[in-house]
């Protein structure tokens, strides 16, 4: 019998569902995930189809970060491995950052070190009552990867972060929304954050994604830059089909049809 593959991905009326599969193994990644996971961020990036995504998990934990049994394992090989993972996995999550689509994350369960740099990545990111969240990395004598370094002190701060990824306290879900580690706490996050991802399928693909690009943009722009941004961008969607159809609905008192 062949073994369950390590990643789920499904797609539904213009939304891509993505689940980490390994469950027995607190769905750590390993090369085969790690791979399937830049397939899958390649074809939420590629496919025009595909409106909005939804990463989760499979099983009572989120992402419990590397494989440290595969670490283990490669000997003296180790360091080879490690820039193998990074490169893709890096490669996986700036596709999913950059791509013209929103991101949702369900995490249902608690997230480490690699795992919280999934969970960070999410646009809207919604957590289980017994979820938890932990930077993980020193705790092992490791260093972040995926992101985490830069993710997190513009979710939370610097000064926080500092704390966050040198102590390695476990921060509780209700914690974790109060700082802005993730958007809200829910007692079923995948059904919740199904329900968000459909929404933004449905909703109007290029000026979420306009507005996705210029809030990432804003981390790294003056105010009067940002605005010209802003300005480029507002004007291109006043003349595309979906400002004019939000227009017309707006004027005609009807909801919008973006589809």
């Amino acid at each position: 019998m062949n073994p369950p593959p390590p990643l789920l991905f499904t797609r539904e009326s213009g939304l891509a569902r993505i689940t980490l599969n390994r469950p027995d193994a607190a769905n750590t990644l390993n090369p085969e995930m790690s791979r399937a996971l830049f397939d899958a961020a390649i074809e939420c990036d590629e496919d025009a189809s595909i409106r909005a995504v939804l990463l989760t998990g499979n099983g009572p934990l989120f992402c419990g970060g590397g494989d440290i049994h595969g670490f283990a394992a490669a000997g003296a090989r180790v360091s080879h491995l490690a820039k193998e993972m990074t490169t893709i996995l890096h490669g996986a999550v700036s596709r999913l950052a950059r791509m013209g689509k929103p991101l949702v994350v369900a995490v249902n369960g608690p997230a480490a070190g690699a795992g919280l740099s999934l969970a960070m990545l999410g646009d809207i990111v919604i957590a289980a009552p017994a979820a938890h969240f932990t930077v993980a990395y020193t705790a092992i004598g490791l260093t972040p990867d995926l992101g985490a370094s830069w993710l997190l002190p513009r979710l939370v701060g610097l000064r926080r972060a500092q704390e966050l990824a040198l102590t390695n306290r476990r921060v509780g879900a209700q914690e974790a929304a109060a700082i802005g580690l993730i958007t809200r706490v829910a007692d079923d996050p995948q059904a919740e954050a199904l329900t968000v991802a459909r929404t933004l399928a449905q909703g109007p693909g290029a000026a979420l994604a306009g507005t996705r690009a210029l809030l990432a943009r804003s981390l790294s722009t003056g105010l009067e830059e940002q605005m010209e941004w802003e300005a480029r961008a507002i004007a291109t969607a006043l003349r595309g089909a979906e400002g004019q159809e939000g227009i017309a609905a707006f004027l005609a008192k009807r909801a919008p049809d973006f589809s």
